[in-house]
């Protein structure tokens, strides 16, 4: 077994872990199932990646969403490490190469999405594979009272029947404590252990401004505090007009939604990233899965859906430790249109029930068919041709995703793949016979490695300039090698896609429950009144807001929102001391302790503190000894 901080340093460069990552990672390399509540940018990953690379097994990555599962394992094989993902839009042929390479112990990570669990295939390799560990990202999901609930994420436990002893990471960075509890439960805890770091940014400043004008708000914003930004707006459109207008105003920005093809989602993101665009404008597409530390300030011009969703977005900014600003900006008009969307995202159980029929028709299905195959698909024709609202029918459409029918895929690039699956004197023997194809394939074969092992990405472009052959004739000439079983080639695909999870339903037959539908309703009214208590909120801290809507109890006050500010140019801010001084004495409760214990202790700005402490020993509250520890002076 490997040691936990000789790989840490070898992989990620650290020499220590952060702050609860080293007990998470040895409770799961102790053989206990482990849930850990790490805040957006807290390292979660590294708190699975590590002790499975110290088990020298594989680990198998339950994950929701493919960008996310395409980054992770992008960001693991930069470092030298092998991993795989199966996703929808893989062939069969290329899901079983790859579970192959498992098999022969080729992969040290293997990412999944939750519907790939209940595959026959997968089921049926899975005992035959060496893992030493499941991870499950996003655990939220699994929870019928978590935001974006998947029933497909409750068919994790069931494979532990397939792996008894095999322990379970589960991983959030937005869960109540409801949630957390009913995540333990549907994973099956066996003497788990829960590691649940305080989500207070001291870094952080959670800001609300109520404004008649964003544009000029946001520009205000973009003026007073530098550096690299994230604007979070709420259609595709509205991130282009927002862009234009910082542009317009000088700020160097660009944006970034799913209806963008992946070559352009990709420039653009990478764009950012490295700091030539200050600005990025996008819709909740953009951010899953993307670690730049040094964002000075995330910005929303609309209102989330929830605490949830916000507390992920926002903390995007910051992640580097140094100070940042979650800014929300709002209008009278907001609320109304936040009950609009809620509106429209439960449009009616009888109305889900027509898209999901309609559905079918349109991709020309007939009942029985279609299982684990995926169709491409359009929701503004979609919507169009059945005259439908289209917020409706994504709506609906999410509401069948997370009912176990369908998986919605918005568009994300697959590249081009080729493998040979004949031998090299077969596919000599064609090129004897077939002279004009001979320059197609030794140009593959010379460029791309590894053809005849498994698939390997290819350019069309690149091998249409090596072989001067026109890049339309070039993709006639692949298929039909492709065709003749010479290769096996897959081109290049950039659209929405709908996967089946199920075969397609009989109309009077769809296997979806009223009861949890007004249950999700329900819960997201909820969230939603959550969301609007916390703009309309001008007496409570932001932060502690946030921190005690996730269960944190006695939350500390910030002191930098604009909450804290105005109370303290108000001069209401003598009752923090008093709050302090009563969280220290519940901390001494258990023993003296060292200021700088104290310090580390609670979520508060350090020096203040410290200063406090000072002048409270002077006073006498607190008693100072010999060894530098303070405790509660009794006497008192």
């Amino acid at each position: 077994m490997g040691n936990p901080q000789e790989i840490l340093q070898r992989y990620w460069g650290y020499a220590v872990f952060r702050p609860l990552q080293e007990e998470i990672v040895r409770s799961v390399l102790n053989g206990q199932d482990t849930l850990a509540l790490l805040p957006t940018g807290g390292g979660k990953s590294v708190c699975f990646q590590v002790p499975a690379l110290c088990l020298e097994k594989l680990c198998i990555v339950v994950s929701p969403l493919i960008a996310l599962m395409r980054d992770q394992v992008e960001n693991l094989e930069k470092k030298g490490i092998q991993a795989g993902m199966i996703s929808s839009s893989m062939k069969a042929m290329e899901i079983d190469m790859l579970l192959d390479r498992c098999m022969d112990g080729q992969l040290q990570f293997l990412y999944v999405s939750p519907e790939r669990l209940k595959s026959e295939r997968f089921l049926s390799v899975l005992p035959n594979l060496n893992i030493g560990m499941i991870a499950v990202d996003e655990a939220h999901c699994i929870s019928q009272w978590g935001y974006d609930f998947r029933p497909s994420y409750t068919q994790i436990a069931d494979i532990r029947e397939l792996l008894p002893g095999i322990p379970i990471i589960a991983l959030t960075a937005t869960a109540t404590p409801e949630v957390c509890d009913d995540i333990e439960i549907k994973l099956k805890f066996k003497n788990g252990k829960r590691f649940k770091k305080s989500f207070a940014r001291s870094n952080l400043a959670y800001i609300v401004r109520h404004t008649e004008d964003k544009p000029a708000q946001l520009l205000r914003i973009l003026q007073k505090i530098p550096g690299s930004s994230v604007v979070y707006v709420r259609n595709r459109k509205r991130c282009k007009d927002v862009s234009d207008m910082l542009l317009s105003a000088g700020i160097s920005a660009s944006y970034y939604h799913a209806g963008l093809d992946g070559a352009t989602r990709n420039v653009r993101q990478l764009q950012w990233l490295e700091g030539r665009i200050r600005v990025i404008v996008c819709t909740n597409a953009f951010g899953m899965g993307i670690d730049k530390p040094n964002v000075r300030s995330v910005i929303h011009l609309e209102l989330p859906d929830s605490p949830e969703a916000y507390f992920q977005e926002a903390g995007r900014a910051g992640r580097d430790g140094e100070k940042a600003f979650a800014v929300l900006l709002t209008d009278v008009g907001d609320e109304r249109d936040f009950e609009d969307r809620f509106n429209h995202a439960y449009p009616g159980f009888d109305t889900i029930k027509a898209i999901y029929n309609w559905l079918g028709n349109y991709l020309q299905l007939p009942v029985g068919a279609g299982f684990e195959q995926s169709f491409p698909f359009e929701l503004g024709t979609f919507a169009k041709r059945y005259k439908q609202h289209p917020v409706e029918c994504y709506s609906a459409l999410r509401f069948l995703e997370r009912e176990g029918l369908i998986s919605l895929q918005e568009n994300h690039y697959q590249p081009s793949r080729v493998f040979i699956p004949i031998n090299q004197q077969e596919l000599y023997d064609f090129e004897f016979h077939n002279a004009g194809y001979e320059p197609v394939l030794k140009t593959l074969l010379r460029s791309y490695g590894g053809m005849f092992q498994e698939y390997v990405q290819i350019r069309e472009q690149e091998i249409s300039e090596r072989t001067g052959i026109q890049h339309q004739r070039l993709k006639e000439m692949l298929l039909y090698l492709d065709k003749s079983g010479i290769i096996s080639y897959y081109p290049s695909n950039d659209e929405p896609q709908v996967y089946f999870t199920l075969a397609r339903q009989h109309p009077e037959r769809i296997p979806i429950s009223l009861k949890r539908y007004e249950e999700r309703r329900d819960a997201a009214l909820v969230r939603m009144q959550a969301m609007i208590r916390y703009v309309r909120e001008d007496q409570v801290c932001h932060s502690t807001y946030l921190v005690s809507y996730f269960g944190e109890k006695n939350a500390l006050r910030c002191g930098q929102c604009d909450v804290c500010l105005n109370q303290d140019k108000e001069g209401k801010s003598d009752a923090l001391n008093d709050r302090l001084l009563s969280r220290i004495r519940l901390l001494l409760e258990g023993g003296a302790l060292t200021p700088d214990q104290i310090t580390a202790l609670m979520a508060y700005e350090p020096a203040r503190l410290l200063e406090l402490m000072r002048s409270w020993m002077d006073e006498g509250i607190l008693k100072e000894h010999d060894n530098n520890s303070v405790s509660w002076n009794s006497n008192d």
